[in-house]
């Protein structure tokens, strides 16, 4: 172990200024696998090494933006590597977002880059050339030091290196003093004697109960059950990964903001949990036997519990084995002929594995589609709708419930039947479920452009109670800030989603309560698109993209959903049918 150590923290071998880079890999914000040869030729690439703990990063960031902004048309590219040992990769992903840094972002969790590149402090900065040879190595200028910043002007190092490159002359000062923090080597979990590690039927099972088992379930939205030893010891060395990188449990919301349904492990759940899995897995006395139960068990297969009305759509769905599924609009064959009053609603697919979302709404027969009579929605990540007591959703009287449905193949032919449960209220409904869009129709992304901001805003119309927030984009969201700004206040931010997926569109509910909002209180949504090649989802970086409703397409809708403070209905709901009772 001793060995082990020492060899951990042998010096990095400084990769010699004139040589050419070869492979360099590290996680990108959505947590996949990616190479610097990714980003692809250009006339200068910038890499800079970074750590949310360190002050002079901190300190020189902003300034490393606003010079990327300025060089970007003249084929310069930046890539921020995040190399703290305990950063988290939201936290570092908010953390660029905040200081305005809009070029690439990843974290060195393994060391990969660190040691292929020779980087030794943070913030430290490489420079290539067109040929990927190092021709700069050092700090982005003299203003920042450890002891504070230093007054008056200095040699813009970093500038000077790029505008020598760019001009094709050799770089006139190479190399630069370094301050800042030392890089410390990642130190993973290791293996420790299995009768010393956790044990499923001790610490894991109730662990994995509590964090993992609302989604790992037989029947769950995720792939695969966690629910048993034998279960979760098949996929150890997944779970040690997704652990290790925060992966799992998924949460995409910055933590300097905080939801009801947050997720997220302690460092003591994460370093049991690691333990477990790298010292094979140790069932425990009785282990087989022991189940991890989550909190909510499905109920016949709903998270709502036992719904009071089920609808279903008219038909099965037939989808092909491969290629571009075109959005499915579905029609529910149940008419609402009295206004009808519901407190829970979930969306439940037949064969979870084809549909990546549906979004839920109502329709008046005659009339137009109106996303503003959107109810809920089934995303990946995301939960059932379950409002607080006293708050309720109505769906009017001569209402149907339409569907618009994506679907994905899965490799052969299959087919599907999405089902509506419904609950209705048992205590009195005391004020109305309303939403607003903080939305834009008309942007255009121009090609290549890797952080197009486009921006939507409303003002509250009364005192309001908020419940959620929820954001939605395509394929190029990269990243949604929500803010408010109160009469007179000052601006707030109230969601921050710095590495935005479209495959996990997890919904944000306050507790209750805890959120109000003033009469005239201004909402603001600012979203940034990735329509640059480096974006592995975009399906073609040569085209601007403008709103549509297909995954090809964009959106940029951010929802808040609330009640009116004030607002007292005092309805007594019929429990059989969701119907105001007569006074």
């Amino acid at each position: 172990m001793l060995a082990a150590l020492a060899l951990a923290f042998v010096p990095l071998a400084e990769l010699p200024l004139g040589a050419r880079v070869g492979r360099v890999s590290f996680t990108d914000t959505r947590w996949l696998p990616r190479e610097l040869a990714e980003l692809g030729p250009h006339a200068a690439t910038v890499v800079v090494f970074t750590a949310l703990d360190c002050p002079v990063a901190a300190r020189v960031m902003p300034k490393v933006g606003a010079l990327e902004k300025e060089l970007r048309p003249r084929d310069v590219q930046f890539l921020l590597l995040d190399v703290g040992p305990r950063d988290n990769l939201v936290e570092a992903a908010a953390r660029a977002l905040e200081q305005g840094c809009e070029f690439p972002l990843g974290r060195d969790f393994d060391g990969a880059a660190t040691r292929a590149l020779g980087a030794s402090r943070t913030p430290e900065f490489l420079v290539l050339d067109a040929q990927s040879r190092l021709v700069y190595r050092g700090r982005f200028d003299a203003s920042e030091r450890l002891a504070g910043s230093v007054p008056g002007a200095v040699r813009a190092d970093l500038r000077e290196a790029l505008e020598d490159v760019l001009a094709g002359k050799p770089v006139r000062v190479a190399e630069t003093p370094l301050e800042g923090c030392k890089i410390t080597p990642p130190q993973p979990v290791a293996a420790v004697d299995p009768a010393l590690a956790p044990t499923w039927a001790g610490e894991i099972a109730p662990l994995v109960a509590r964090h993992c088992a609302g989604c790992h379930a037989e029947g769950g939205m995720a792939p695969f059950a966690l629910g048993t030893h034998a279960q979760a010891a098949a996929k150890s060395a997944m779970i040690a990964e997704v652990v290790e990188q925060a992966r799992m449990p998924p949460w995409f919301a910055a933590r300097a903001q905080h939801f009801e349904n947050e997720r997220g492990l302690s460092e003591q759940e994460a370093t049991a949990l690691l333990r477990w899995a790298r010292s094979g897995a140790p069932a425990g006395a009785g282990g087989e036997r022991v189940r991890a139960q989550p909190a909510r068990p499905l109920q016949d297969g709903w998270r709502i519990g036992k719904p009071d009305l089920v609808l279903q759509v008219f038909s099965d769905t037939q989808l092909p084995a491969t290629g571009y599924v075109p959005y499915s609009y579905q029609l529910v064959p149940f008419l609402f002929v009295a206004d009808t009053w519901v407190d829970a609603v979930e969306i439940r697919s037949s064969n979870p594995r084809v549909v990546h979302h549906a979004n839920l709404g109502w329709y008046q027969p005659g009339g137009s589609v109106k996303s503003q009579n959107f109810i809920t929605g089934q995303v990946p990540g995301g939960d059932a709708l379950v409002l607080p007591a006293g708050v309720a959703c109505r769906i009017p009287a001569g209402a149907l419930l339409g569907l618009q449905v994506h679907y994905v193949t899965s490799g052969r032919a299959e087919s599907e039947r999405i089902s509506i449960g419904l609950r209705f209220p048992r205590g009195k409904v005391e004020r109305r479920l309303k939403h607003f869009e903080l939305a834009d129709f008309r942007f255009e992304i121009p090609p290549g452009a890797p952080a197009w901001p486009v921006s939507g805003r409303k003002k509250f119309a009364e005192d309001a109670i908020g419940i959620g927030l929820f954001a939605h984009m395509h394929l190029r969201g990269r990243d949604m800030r929500v803010v408010a700004t109160p009469p007179g206040g000052a601006v707030e931010t109230l969601l921050c989603v710095p590495n935005y997926s479209f495959d996990w569109q997890t919904g944000y509910p306050w507790r209750f309560g805890e959120r109000r909002f003033a009469k005239g209180t201004r909402v603001e949504a600012l979203a940034h698109f990735d329509n640059s090649r480096f974006n592995p989802f975009n399906p073609d970086p040569t085209k601007a993209v403008r709103f549509g409703q297909e995954t090809y397409d964009e959106m940029m809708y951010g929802f808040l959903f609330y009640v009116d403070e004030h607002e007292r209905l005092g309805l007594a709901i019929d429990p059989t049918n969701g119907r105001a009772l007569a006074h």
